[in-house]
């Protein structure tokens, strides 16, 4: 909690972590109570990714170190739609693997062999289907999983533009450490397209998918850290 003699120290960082850390724990008991349902386990992937964001946020916070950019060049609202679409795909990422829609389009850049499959959008996107429904391997028919599965490609392409334009700005920018920002996104953005094309084309191997969700984790942070130098000069 905040000290009298230390006024800079964040106080709702932690507050809302301890209550995301909490209610992470009863995700984690329905997880398995309501036997995978996707949105359960599509809101615990992001309360971890939550937490841990929050926690680099909270680091960044207290470290007490001038780490701002100027945000003329890049504009600190763009960067803000960047970060909100960023979380969006890797919404998109948990909805396709809680609904076992990883596979559901074996090769690449089109899906059965179409550029506009046959795909059912208005059941792939049912949040809520009752209690009792045992989702373990999915319950959904192949043209909703082809509808998610598609709406993710389509998600990381528009990522692809918008987090690549993030990072085109940064490396215009004429800042050192805009420069550095925005090589690391590229390379991590770089990287996150080729896994995310080798789980389509091997078929969803493990580790290739381990690495998926983590280079996604570093993606999601190296924008959040550059949301945080835009700020920091304001602040």
């Amino acid at each position: 909690w905040k000290k009298r003699n230390e006024p800079d120290q964040p106080v709702w960082l932690p507050t809302i972590l301890l209550l995301l850390v909490i209610f992470q724990a009863v995700l984690g008991m329905w997880t398995v109570t309501w036997q995978l349902k996707p949105v359960v386990v599509m809101g615990h992937l992001l309360g971890g990714f939550s937490t841990l964001a929050l926690l680099v946020l909270l680091a960044l916070r207290t470290v007490g170190r001038d780490l701002s950019i100027d945000a003329r060049p890049i504009g600190r609202n763009f960067a803000g739609v960047v970060l909100l679409i960023v979380i969006m795909q890797i919404a998109l990422g948990g909805w396709t693997s809680t609904n076992y829609a990883a596979v559901a389009c074996p090769d690449f850049p089109t899906c059965q062999g179409k550029w506009l499959p046959e795909a059912d959008f208005q059941e792939a996107f049912v949040l809520w289907r009752g209690l009792g429904v045992n989702y373990e391997f999915g319950i959904l028919e192949h043209p909703a999983r082809v509808a998610i599965h598609w709406t993710h490609r389509l998600g990381a392409l528009i990522t692809f533009v918008m987090v690549g334009w993030l990072s085109l700005k940064l490396l215009r920018s004429g800042s050192s450490r805009g420069v550095s920002s925005g090589w690391m996104i590229l390379v991590l953005l770089s990287t996150q397209i080729l896994l995310g094309i080798s789980n389509v084309v091997m078929a969803l191997p493990l580790a290739i998918a381990v690495a998926h969700n983590l280079v996604g984790a570093f993606l999601l942070l190296s924008v959040l850290f550059v949301n945080f130098q835009l700020w920091q000069r304001q602040r």
